[in-house]
C-alpha cells in the first residue's frame, strides 16, 4: 500500500475492449511514456486520506448493480494526442454521485465537466496527433464497450499500483 501517493479512479473494460484499445494505445502511444494500460479514468487524483471511503462506495456502486452499457461515439483531439469518446450515461450517473460523495476533496479537473474517453495517444507533436486522428476517422465505426468494473489505482509518476477492484454483477 502507499498512503502517501494520490488515488486514480477508472472504469475497468471488458477482455476484448480492453485488448482493442491496449492494440491501438501501443501503434500509437510512444513507447517510453506508455506505462499503464488503455483507461478510462473517471477521475484523476484523490487525496490518499479518501482510500477507505472509495472502496466503500466503489463497492456500493458494482456490487449487485447490471454494468453500464457503453459505446465509443467519435474520436477526440487531444492537441498533443488523440482519444476514443465514450458515451455512457448509467457511469456519468455514478461519476456524479461520487462527485457529491467526494466534494471538497476533488481537484479542479475532477470537479469539472467530465469527458468520458480513452487515450490512444499523447504527447506528441500536434502534426502527428492530427495525422493519427484523420487516419483513424477515416475507418471509425461505433461500437459498443463494455464496462465491467471500477478499480482505484496508486498513482506515483509511474505504473499503477491497483488499490481496489469492484466488478459489476
Amino acid at each position: 500500500m502507499s498512503p502517501s501517493a494520490p488515488l486514480i479512479v477508472t472504469a475497468l473494460l471488458g477482455r476484448q475492449d480492453q485488448a482493442w484499445f491496449n492494440a491501438l494505445r501501443r501503434a500509437h502511444y510512444p513507447p517510453e511514456r506508455n506505462m499503464v494500460d488503455a483507461h478510462l479514468t473517471l477521475f484523476h487524483q484523490l487525496p490518499p486520506s479518501a482510500a477507505d471511503e472509495l472502496k466503500h462506495r466503489l463497492s456500493q456502486e458494482t456490487r449487485g448493480v447490471r454494468a453500464p452499457r457503453a459505446k465509443v461515439t467519435g474520436l477526440m483531439s487531444l492537441g498533443g494526442g488523440v482519444a476514443y469518446r465514450i458515451e455512457a450515461p448509467e457511469l456519468v450517473a455514478i461519476r456524479e454521485g461520487l462527485v457529491e460523495a467526494f466534494a471538497g476533496l476533488l481537484t479542479a479537473q475532477d470537479a469539472g465537466r467530465w469527458r468520458p474517453h480513452v487515450t490512444i495517444q499523447n504527447k506528441v507533436r500536434p502534426v502527428l496527433a492530427k495525422a493519427v486522428l484523420t487516419a483513424l476517422a477515416r475507418d471509425f465505426m461505433g461500437r459498443e464497450v463494455e464496462i465491467a468494473g471500477l478499480a482505484s489505482w496508486w498513482y506515483r509518476n509511474g505504473p499503477w499500483e491497483a488499490h481496489s477492484r469492484h466488478m459489476f454483477a
